[in-house]
C-alpha cells in the first residue's frame, strides 16, 4: 500500500489539527484548511476571534511545507509533516504560532546567535474505570524516579520508547515524577524550532500509542487536584557563529558565572514575567499548578540549582551553560511558549532591565520575591494585555487572538467543578 500524508499543525488551543492527503499528494507542498480554525474553542463554540474572519465568510488559510520536512509516522502506511500557516494572498498568517518562533529566531540570529531549545514534558496517566470514568493509571508502586513494572504496570512506557527509538525521536530521558502516576519525557537540545517540532510530534504520538495501551496520557496542568501539576520546563542557551555556547563563562556554569547575555536574558524574563504567564500558562487550569511553593515558576525569581525559582541556572558550564524557565505548561502551544520565552529574554538584552538579586530564600516558606504571576487566568490575560512591548515582539495579531479566546475561556470554566473543568480540557490535551 502507498503511504499517505497526515498534514499537520498545533493550533491556537495546542491541539493537533490535520487532514489525511493520498499518495500523490505527498510531492505536494500545501494543502487549505478552513482559516476561522482559530475562531473554535475547546467546546467547538465558534467564536469571532480576532484574525479568524468567523464573521466574513470563513475562509481558507493555506498550510505549507518542505519536502525535507516529511517524516515516518507512527501510523502504519502514514508519512507526517508539520508546515507553516498562510492566509489566501500568501502573507504568514499573524496567529501561526510556528511563525512566531521563526520569527524569535530570526530575531536572535541578527545578534549572530542561534538558539538552541530542550524541553521537558510532564504528563498524567487515566485509564477508564468499568462504568467509563476516568480514574488515575495504576501505578500503585510508583515512585519518584521510579522504573519497571512497579512504575507501569502495563508498560505503555516502553511501547512509547519503542516507538521513538524507531522513528528518530532523540530522547534525553522517560522517568516517574513524584506524583503517581506523573511521567517526564525530555528530548535533547536541538535547534528551537527543530526542538518544538520534535516535542509537538513527540507529545502526539505518545498520547496516541498510550491510547492504544487503554491509557488517556494527559500533559494538562493540574489534572489531579490533591496531585502535583504537569510543567512543560523550557532550557534554552545559544550557540554563535563558531558553534560555541555563548551563555558559558569560562567553561563554568552557576550563578556566579553569568555573562552578560545570560544576565540580559534573566533580567528580561523576569521584567515580562507577570505578561508571560498568560501566553504559556493560557488555561484556567493552569492557576491550579501555578502557586507558591509548587515548584511551579510562580514567583518572579531566579537562582542556581534551585527548583523553586522561576528561572533556573544550570551548574553545568561549557556547551551544556543553559537557563531553565519553569512555569509553561504543556496547554499552551509549545511555539508560541518558547517564541515568548526567547522574545522576553531579548528585551532583556537589548533594553538593559536591571536584575534583581538572586533567590535566598527556600521557596516553600521564605522566599525573596514579593511579585508572583497572576492567581487565576482571567488576571493572567490582564497582565499580557498590558505587557504591550511583549505582546508586539511575539506578534500582536496572535496575542489579540490569543487574549479573546481565553477571556472566553474565562466564561466558560469559571463556575465549572473541578471534575469538570478535568474533562473539559483532558481529551484535548
Amino acid at each position: 500500500m502507498n503511504d499517505r500524508l497526515r498534514a499537520v499543525f498545533c493550533d491556537h488551543l495546542s491541539i493537533m489539527r490535520g487532514k489525511y492527503l493520498p499518495h500523490n499528494k505527498i510531492g505536494t507542498d500545501d494543502t487549505r484548511f478552513c482559516r476561522s480554525t482559530f475562531g473554535v474553542h475547546y467546546d467547538k463554540d465558534l467564536l469571532p476571534a480576532p484574525g479568524a474572519m468567523m464573521m466574513e465568510g470563513l475562509p481558507d488559510m493555506e498550510l505549507r511545507w518542505s519536502a525535507d520536512d516529511i517524516r515516518d509516522c507512527w501510523e502504519s502506511g502514514t508519512k507526517i509533516v508539520l508546515g507553516d500557516l498562510y492566509d489566501t494572498d500568501g502573507l504568514p498568517l499573524p496567529m501561526c504560532p510556528r511563525g512566531a518562533l521563526k520569527r524569535a529566531v530570526a530575531a536572535w540570529a541578527a545578534k549572530g546567535l542561534t538558539p538552541k531549545v530542550g524541553i521537558e514534558l510532564e504528563a498524567f496517566a487515566f485509564i477508564h474505570d468499568a462504568d467509563g470514568k476516568l480514574i488515575p493509571y495504576d501505578s500503585l508502586g510508583g515512585v519518584v524516579y521510579g522504573t519497571g513494572p512497579f512504575t507501569d504496570p502495563r508498560g505503555f512506557n516502553d511501547a512509547i520508547w519503542d516507538v521513538a527509538e524507531e522513528l528518530g525521536f532523540s530522547l534525553d530521558m522517560i522517568t516517574a515524577e513524584y506524583d503517581s502516576p506523573q511521567f517526564e519525557y525530555t528530548l535533547t537540545f536541538d535547534d528551537a524550532v527543530k526542538a518544538v517540532d520534535d516535542i509537538i510530534l513527540f507529545r502526539q504520538m505518545a498520547r496516541e500509542v498510550a491510547l492504544g495501551e487503554g491509557v488517556i496520557l494527559t500533559v494538562m496542568p493540574k489534572p489531579i487536584a490533591e496531585a502535583g501539576g504537569n510543567g512543560m520546563h523550557i532550557n534554552f542557551s545559544f550557540n554563535d557563529k563558531n558553534g560555541d555556547n555563548s551563555l558559558s563563562t569560562g567553561g563554568k556554569g552557576g550563578p556566579d558565572h553569568l555573562n552578560d547575555l545570560a544576565r540580559g536574558c534573566l533580567a528580561g524574563l523576569l521584567h515580562h514575567h507577570k505578561g508571560l504567564a498568560g501566553l504559556i500558562a493560557p488555561t484556567a487550569n493552569s492557576y491550579d499548578r501555578l502557586q507558591p511553593g509548587s515548584l511551579s515558576g510562580h514567583w518572579k525569581n531566579w537562582g542556581g540549582d534551585h527548583r523553586n525559582v522561576t528561572t533556573r541556572i544550570s551548574s553545568e558550564g561549557g556547551a551544556k551553560a543553559r537557563l531553565e524557565h519553569r512555569m509553561a505548561d504543556a496547554s499552551s502551544n509549545p511555539y508560541t511558549a518558547v517564541a515568548s520565552v526567547l522574545q522576553a529574554a531579548l528585551l532583556g538584552v537589548e533594553n538593559g532591565y536591571d536584575l534583581q538579586p538572586i533567590e535566598t530564600g527556600d521557596g516553600f516558606v521564605e522566599t525573596d520575591a514579593t511579585i508572583g504571576a497572576a492567581t487565576d487566568l482571567k488576571f493572567a490575560i490582564a497582565d499580557l494585555a498590558a505587557d504591550v512591548a511583549l505582546s508586539e515582539a511575539v506578534g500582536s495579531g496572535l496575542v489579540e487572538n490569543h487574549i479573546f479566546m481565553k477571556l472566553a475561556e474565562v466564561e466558560k470554566t469559571e463556575k465549572l467543578t473541578p471534575e469538570a473543568l478535568r474533562d473539559f480540557y483532558i481529551y484535548y490535551i
